[in-house]
């Protein structure tokens, strides 16, 4: 893959985007704000995940030595110039939104979104619990700002409430996702002294933590039917993904090491995926 391509991360941009789609899907509406905003939210996840890489080279050199930066693919200056780029397209992307719908709220999330990005790379991601809740916070902000934008559009704030929900349930499980992630990457955090939870409470609290949020989110979701905001169809295509995110939780509580951290990672990726298709099929 394109070093420039493989940097930005496009499953975890695309995962956003679909967040975007899904309440195009429920507000039907597919106008132009919702387009410039979903590329913006790519472009600006991209950005995100390019200066990451920038400021986690050392850590990566350790825990993924064959990322783009560590391994000689892309400099460290080059690098920094591409999430500028991204980040920038975004921003103007989200003028163009806010422009279109005489509102600049849009514009305001894309920009305060993107510094964000930047200061939890820089500074947040190494504080516990306060980078995985910044993650988790922009996650379900990805949700939020498809229904503000869908609402200012429609003149109409009921997909507002509904993306509230679905952002509320998304954060909860980037929670579980990014603690996780940090037990993977405990040795590489070690060594650039971040304080992550797992480092600062060990690995079986952690365990239990990502459990809690796995099982809280699991527990929750009935309410998006019960609330009418669904129909039963989603509670169908819901209990497979609860059944994977039990099952992660499960596999996480018995074995905290790094290569079964990076398995569970993975299925609570799925879990979400599947998650986010019954949220569409739940609508129609």
């Amino acid at each position: 893959m394109n070093p420039y391509l493989e940097i930005i991360r496009p499953g975890n941009a695309i995962m956003a985007v679909i967040a975007i789609v899904l309440i195009g899907i429920i507000g039907e509406n597919y106008n132009l704000p919702i387009i410039s905003g979903a590329i913006a939210v790519f472009l600006a996840t991209g950005g995100g995940n390019v200066i990451n890489d920038y400021f986690d080279y050392k850590i990566d050199a350790i825990n993924k030595p064959n990322r783009p930066i560590p391994s000689g693919r892309i400099s460290l200056k080059n690098a920094y110039n591409y999430a500028s780029l991204l980040f920038g397209v975004a921003v103007i992307l989200g003028i163009l939104s806010g422009y279109l719908l005489d509102n600049f709220i849009p514009t305001l999330i894309i920009a305060l979104s993107s510094l964000l990005m930047v200061y939890y790379a820089k500074s947040l991601k190494k504080i516990a619990l306060i980078g995985n809740i910044a993650i988790s916070f922009l996650t379900g902000l990805c949700f939020i700002f498809a229904g503000i934008v869908i609402g200012l559009d429609n003149s109409s704030f009921e997909i507002v409430k509904i993306s509230l929900y679905l952002g509320f349930f998304a954060g909860l499980m980037t929670m579980a996702r990014e603690i996780t992630k940090d037990m993977e990457d405990i040795e590489g955090d070690k060594l650039e002294k971040a304080k992550t939870f797992p480092i600062a409470y060990g690995n079986t609290k952690s365990s239990l933590l990502t459990s809690f949020f796995i099982g809280l989110a699991s527990v929750l979701s009935p309410i998006l039917y019960l609330n009418k905001i669904f129909n039963v169809y989603f509670l169908v295509i819901i209990s497979v993904a609860i059944a994977i995110f039990l099952y992660g939780a499960y596999k996480i509580l018995k074995d905290q090491s790094p290569e079964n951290c990076k398995k569970v990672s993975k299925l609570i990726k799925i879990g979400m995926l599947i998650a986010f298709i019954s949220f569409a099929i739940g609508s129609l």
